[in-house]
């Protein structure tokens, strides 16, 4: 039991201040402290038993996810942190962020069975999220400008508002109090006891008592100044709305009971509670939240009489609150992965209701747009797992199931970049897809097990609840107000005797979805169809194989016939033997699988006696089909097939098909009456598609003109429309969706005809709804989205210098401005309901922003976007102004959004700015963009990590958008920063260049010039400035290659015939050389470990142990040889210290590195073509090339230095023993491989030597540069 009492509402400070008291009863008599979650409030006191009080410790592991780490921004890491931090606080797991610790003095309390009670004063101020405030501006008191609260919150958010045990698996009893000013009306769950009023006579209190057990995120609250109805029909309902809007609900709910009254029929119970309230108040986060006995909606469900769209959405919205009430509210989840089962159930029961008022076809259509949208979800991001709680278990390899690996592999693999473990770390969108898959899953279950079984089963459920609700929680009978997926299959087993754990296996514990591809050929010998069907995506993302039953339907000559395959296989072919012979033998009339017969023309046909083909056409299974037959095929299938599903089906082929035949079958399904609205509608657009597929052979007027004037157009005068009658529901939708369909005409230029303008500005000029019964708003809506779609890119050029502006319009392009904006000026004076026109003519502007006739301007937008305008108005000019950030945005507008998105109050408006911003991406993170900078990432993480505590929702949402933007792995801007920290140290300190300055001037024992080797010119920043040496090169031949060798300055490297003088010279050079070779790397030694250490680098292995000894040393005696590390970073490794990503410009480095020296710059060709240094001549002819001349200068006289030993060894080895011989010309192989011959490890203080690593003795292999 708990109590709740909220005496201190302010409305002026936005603040709260509460008491409440838990009755806990503990399992046993070890209890050191007691978890509960709370977050958000401040804590003054808890007490124990009135008479002691405790000590706590708070802590929100949401206020800092990544806990202190600052450099991995990866989502990857990300996701672990964020389902750790959730488990920490997850009531299910006996987690919270209020820790009581029960002192000593109150052990004795605590006892197994025996409760105990505990006692929490504390506060609200302006809390950020779960409950929200809504205070219009203006003068007058709260009552007159109708300020309301109301709280609400993503799953389990109790926790935002009062400290609870939050927890969907925790039911208990209720008593609710909170006192208001006088003004007010505090609406809660459970029944009104009584009301108080205060001594004062200011305020009054609402005392509520919930006898049935709920849980904690099921209780809500909503204080505002309501007008009160009570349903007419049945008393225990009552209706609360803000003033000046009851006609508007009295017109809304006046179906209500009729959704009561089917559910309790459907079910064969009573609603589980004694009474029911709905509450419309504003800025909510979602259209409905249902919490126990109540339901807080928004305002914008209401409309009056005169609204038809309204109408069919309100209904279902408010018959899917009700039938929550039974399944999520009375009989709730027993875990997470236990939500699939309750949101499930009342999504069906809410499908079977919306069938009843709606239709049959509208709700087949409804479950194929369902179907459709999961499969296409799954397609994108993998496949969804109902229960991801335990793995299925593996079948027998016999069994018609999937084998043992696919579902233990589609458990084991989350594709997702999100924990599916938590409700809290799920993206909103894949919870809003798991709620329909859920729903399509308890459908499957209805086609296996019957529908009235089904309910059954829901049947027992609510009765067993309903006994366990009546008693007390001694009794150990409160676990059957809690549902999970092994608790419903086993009452599946008793109900009906059929076990569905398989069936549970293979659709709820494993993600994904079948596809299918099904081709047929007819045998006219055997007089059978021959099918393949196909699944060929078995290893795409979503999709898994399905092995079980198939239900294939062949329409036939002599009717309707159903066969079931057995799939085993990806492919599988079966031979089914026709019913009926060829046409020739056809009968006069076709008899449809409905029973009914109709007249065909059978002309286009083959021999083939059959009509058309359906696979799987009742939708048992959660599929995806591709069926490939001829056009006449689909057309018989419109023409004809009375399912919608099938129809629309033939509709999407169609579109492959642009023919004569195809647009008379699209325009005689337009114009009959006996097919549904909706494919009529849906024939309309595909005949534009058709008709643009067929310009050039198009005869006559544009289609559809003729249609629409047929219907709707004046007898007298059939241009001039009829005045508005929209008491024929299928003509009114027929009407708003022909004018749309005909602005997407084009010619063969690719302009909108202009009569089809002339006829669009005529709907406007003569529309008149003064004698109709139902607003016109929906279709001026539509007039002004077909001006838009009449709307094509501009062809004239804009003289140069001269502004874009109206005056450059062309005549139609203006014609549709001057429209617009007379209808948008009118709107405000005459505001539409909802303001649907004004929502229409935004968008329209925006396109004639983007085709080119208009100026791009996002303050129109920004104005719109605003806080105060209204919900609608502001979401369209939010998803404007996200395309426009796309395409023509700058920083400062993307920082708008931003803005927008981290601080609006309306919490909704949050949400769906975040949605629009996922699904039109500000910038492709494939290529670098003008807005993909290193603050937008921080930004976003910013707001996962820490900032975002207070709203679930909405920091899933950031998830989303970081996800779309920067994949899993860490943002290029925030990898290159990173990856700068590491390749680009600080200066060299000065103690190195020090160093390295001492070493020049210091006296030596030879004063020698070194040439290139002594000094390399480098950027200012990243040394002292050396002096420039000036190079000339000789050009010689190295195998079939060119190079070009510097030229020493007194010294000619390559001339055979040198003096030995000039020989013992270059000697001397190469001792200078290597004595700086080994003091760089000493210096550096342990900065290039750090480096190579700290990067994945790219590695080439290159031989070099046959290294040949120089013919002459500094020393007395040769240097023994000296086997040198075999792994080399290969020449294009960018993992040295000092050598920047990408673009050398601007690098800074320690001193003896070069920006991009291992790159491109350095040596053309890539590691399997190294050898081929390419022709220089015609590369040094820039200052920027100076660079590039002195290391092809180190780089050549290296491999001068292999080819001369080489000769060199072989005329002073020739006369000794074979097996010398032959190991030398090994050697000689080796030199001459382009892939060691281009290792880089000449480059004194410009690189590191090869060697750095791996040779550090005091003996450093010497370098024989001698000719």
């Amino acid at each position: 039991h708990q109590i709740l009492s909220l005496t201190g509402i302010n409305f002026e400070r936005k603040s709260i201040i509460g008491f409440v008291e838990l009755l806990i009863v503990p399992t046993s008599d070890w209890l050191p402290v007691i978890r509960l979650n709370c977050r958000q409030c401040r804590i003054y006191r808890i007490i124990l038993d009135d008479s002691y009080e405790a000590e706590m410790h708070y802590f929100d592991p949401f206020q800092d996810i990544c806990q202190g780490e600052l450099k991995n921004k990866s989502l990857e890491f990300f996701s672990k942190s964020h389902l750790d931090v959730a488990r920490q606080t997850d009531a299910d797991q006996k987690k919270g962020e209020l820790v009581i610790v029960v002192p000593p003095e109150a052990k004795h309390l605590i006892s197994e069975g025996r409760g105990i009670r505990i006692g929490i004063e504390f506060s609200l101020e302006d809390p950020p999220g779960g409950v929200h405030f809504v205070i219009p501006e203006g003068e007058g008191t709260m009552e007159e400008r109708a300020a309301h609260m109301f709280t609400y919150g993503h799953e389990n958010s109790s926790r935002m508002w009062f400290p609870c045990i939050d927890s969907y698996a925790e039911p208990c009893t209720w008593k609710l109090e909170f006192t208001v000013d006088k003004t007010m009306t505090a609406v809660s769950c459970g029944e009104l006891v009584e009301v108080v009023m205060t001594p004062d006579l200011q305020r009054k209190t609402f005392h509520y008592t919930v006898s049935v057990p709920v849980c904690a995120p099921n209780i809500a609250l909503a204080v505002g100044p309501f007008e009160i109805f009570v349903d007419p029909h049945m008393h225990e309902v009552t209706h609360f709305c803000l003033p000046q809007l009851l006609p508007l609900l009295k017109n809304t709910v006046r179906y209500l009971h009729e959704a009561f009254e089917f559910y309790e029929e459907a079910l064969s119970t009573r609603y589980p509670f004694s009474c029911y309230k709905q509450v419309f108040v504003d800025e909510i986060d979602n259209e409905c939240n249902a919490y126990a006995t109540m339901t807080i909606l928004s305002t914008h469900l209401l409309h009056s009489i005169a609204i038809i769209d309204q109408t069919f959405h309100s209904r279902k919205i408010m018959s899917k609150a009700i039938a929550e009430q039974f399944f999520g509210c009375f009989i709730t989840m027993e875990n997470w992965s236990d939500a699939w089962l309750a949101r499930g159930i009342a999504e069906y029961l809410c499908g079977l209701n919306s069938k009843k008022c709606f239709g049959n076809n509208a709700y087949r259509g409804w479950i194929r747009d369902e179907l459709d949208e999961v499969v296409r979800y799954e397609e994108k991001y993998g496949g969804i797992i109902l229960d991801c709680s335990q793995p299925p278990a593996p079948p027998a390899v016999s069994s018609i199931n999937n084998s043992p690996a696919a579902p233990q592999k589609a458990y084991n693999d989350n594709p997702f970049y999100f924990p599916i473990k938590n409700l809290h770390t799920m993206s909103p969108k894949y919870i809003e897809l798991m709620r329909k898959k859920s729903h399509l899953v308890i459908r499957m279950l209805e086609h296996r097990i019957g529908q009235e079984l089904l309910l059954q089963v829901f049947n027992k459920q609510l009765a067993l609840a309903s006994n366990a609700a009546g008693t007390k929680i001694g009794a150990g009978l409160w676990g059957h107000l809690l549902i999970s997926t092994n608790v419903f299959t086993k009452a599946i087993f008793t109900v009906t005797g059929k076990d569905m754990a398989v069936f549970i296996d293979q659709w709820v514990r494993t993600g994904g979805h079948a596809k299918f591809t099904m081709t047929s050929v007819f045998n006219s010998k055997r007089n059978t169809i021959e099918l393949e069907v196909r699944q060929e995506c078995v290893n795409q993302r979503g999709v898994r194989k399905y092995v079980g039953p198939l239900l294939i339907q062949l329409q036939e000559l002599d009717g309707t016939f159903k066969h079931t395959l057995q799939i085993e296989n990806n492919i599988e072919k079966s031979d089914i033997t026709c019913h009926s012979k060829s046409r020739r033998n056809k009968k006069k009339k076709i008899p449809l699988c409905t029973g009914e017969e109709v007249d065909m023309d059978l002309s286009p046909m083959a021999e083939s006696p059959v009509l058309w083909i359906r696979l799987d056409p009742e939708m048992t299974l959660l599929r995806s089909v591709n069926i490939e037959q001829p056009d006449f095929q689909w057309q018989f299938q419109l023409r004809h097939e009375r399912d919608v599903t099938a129809q629309l089906e033939a509709i999407k082929a169609l579109e492959k098909y642009p023919s004569p035949q195809t647009r008379l079958a699209l325009t005689d399904t337009i114009e009959s009456e006996r097919v549904f609205y909706e494919v009529r509608c849906q024939a309309a657009i595909c005949l534009t598609k058709v008709a643009n597929a067929m310009v050039t052979s198009w005869q006559g007027p544009p289609a559809m003109l003729t249609i629409f004037k047929k219907f709707f157009g004046s007898y007298s005068a059939p241009h001039i429309i009829r005045q508005n009658n929209f008491t024929n529901f299928q003509h009114y939708f027929l009407q708003k969706t022909i004018p749309v369909a005909m602005a997407g005409l084009r010619t063969a230029h690719g302009i909108c005809p202009p009569e089809v303008i002339r006829f669009l500005l005529d709907l406007f000029k003569y529309n008149d709804n003064s004698k109709n019964h139902y607003s016109d708003n929906y279709y001026r809506a539509a007039l002004v989205e077909a001006l838009g779609n009449t709307i094509t890119p501009v062809i004239s050029v804009v003289h140069q210098g001269r502004a874009l502006s109206s005056e450059n319009l062309s005549a139609d392009a203006k014609l549709v401005l001057e429209e617009v904006t007379r209808i948008l000026n009118l709107e405000k004076h005459l505001p539409s309901y909802k303001y649907t026109v004004s929502i229409a003519c935004l968008k329209v502007i925006r396109k004639l922003q983007k085709c080119g006739h208009l100026p791009t301007n996002p303050k129109i937008y920004r104005s719109y976007a605003a806080y105060g305008q209204y919900i609608d108005v502001r979401l369209a000019a939010m998803e404007c102004l996200v395309d426009y950030v796309k395409i023509d945005g700058r920083w400062e507008d993307l920082e708008h959004m931003m803005e927008l998105l981290e601080t609006d109050p309306d919490p909704m408006a949050r949400h769906q700015l975040g949605r629009h911003m996922i699904e039109a991406l500000p910038f492709d993170k494939s290529n670098r963009h003008r807005l993909d900078r290193e603050t937008l990432a921080l930004r976003i993480w910013e707001n996962m990590n820490s900032k975002l505590s207070h709203d679930t929702r909405l920091r899933c949402d950031m998830v989303d958008l970081y996800y779309t933007l920067y994949g899993v792995r860490m943002p290029h801007c925030l990898a290159n920063q990173e990856l700068g920290s590491i390749l680009r140290p600080p200066k060299a300190s000065s103690s190195f260049y020090s160093d390295r300055n001492s070493r020049r001037n210091s006296p030596a024992p030879e004063d020698v010039t070194l040439g290139s080797y002594g000094m390399m010119k480098r950027d200012r920043s990243v040394t002292p400035e050396p002096e420039d040496v000036k190079q000339s090169f000789d050009m010689i031949e190295i195998g079939e290659t060119q190079v070009m060798i510097p030229r020493s300055r007194d010294v000619s490297p390559f001339a055979e015939a040198e003096s030995r003088a000039r020989q013992e010279d270059n000697e001397r050079v190469a001792r200078e050389n290597q004595r700086i070779i080994e003091t760089v790397e000493a210096s550096i030694k342990k900065e290039a470990n750090e480096a190579a250490a700290s990067s994945t680098v790219k590695e080439e292995v290159i031989n070099l142990d046959d290294l040949d000894a120089p013919a002459s040393s500094a020393l007395d005696k040769d240097p023994p040889a000296k086997k040198m590390k075999a792994e080399f970073y290969s020449d294009n490794s960018i993992s040295l210290p000092g050598i920047s990503m990408g673009s050398s410009k601007g690098a800074a480095g320690p001193t003896g590195f070069e920006p991009g020296m291992f790159g491109a710059a350095a040596v053309s060709g890539d590691a399997s073509t190294s050898g081929a240094l390419g022709d220089p001549t015609g590369s040094f002819k820039s200052e920027s090339s100076k660079k590039k001349k002195k290391k092809d200068k180190k780089k050549h006289k290296h491999k001068h230095k292999h080819k001369h030993n080489k000769d060199k060894d072989r005329e002073r080895d020739r006369d000794k023993d074979k097996e010398r011989g032959d190991r030398d010309r090994e050697k000689s192989k080796e030199k001459k491989d382009p892939s060691i011959v281009r290792v880089i490890r000449e480059e004194t203080q410009e690189t590191l030597s090869s060697a750095d690593s791996s040779s550090r003795d005091s003996n450093p292999t010497t370098l024989d540069l001698t000719l």
